[in-house]
């Protein structure tokens, strides 16, 4: 009695990518580090500098945080609406309540925090961005 071998797919036959793509920085996930109250930097501070020397302007994806690195990308997300935007590290703050972020005029368009000035959101840490990119 013959023994049957099941047929074996050539790798000429088989469609392999030569690497996955990558997912844009802002659809990279990150690390939880918390969530609070957020504030947003008004138009009126432009032009003044930031903790790590830049010129402040409202209309960058900027953030203030008290002890994250300068250059740390976050997530930042209002939990009331889903929206979220990712910004940089550049400045120290806030220094007014129980706030853990303060964000750039433009960053607080985007999540939606502009017209109330305050809102609850949550962070995620973001991995640096590859020399690519």
């Amino acid at each position: 009695m013959a023994t049957m071998v099941p047929p074996v797919a050539l790798v000429s036959d088989v469609d392999i990518p030569a690497s996955a793509p990558e997912a844009p920085a802002e659809e990279a996930q990150g690390q939880a580090i918390g969530s609070g109250k957020a504030s947003y930097y008004g138009a009126e501070l432009a032009g003044n500098p930031t903790a790590n020397g830049e010129t402040f302007d409202p209309t960058e994806m900027t953030a203030a945080h008290r002890t994250l690195p300068f250059g740390t990308r976050l997530r930042v997300t209002n939990e009331r609406t889903g929206a979220s935007v990712v910004v940089r590290i550049n400045d120290r703050g806030p220094f007014h309540g129980n706030r853990v972020i303060d964000v750039s005029t433009a960053a607080a368009k985007e999540i939606g925090l502009k017209r109330a000035g305050t809102a609850r959101v949550s962070l995620e840490r973001l991995p640096k961005r590859s020399a690519r990119g």
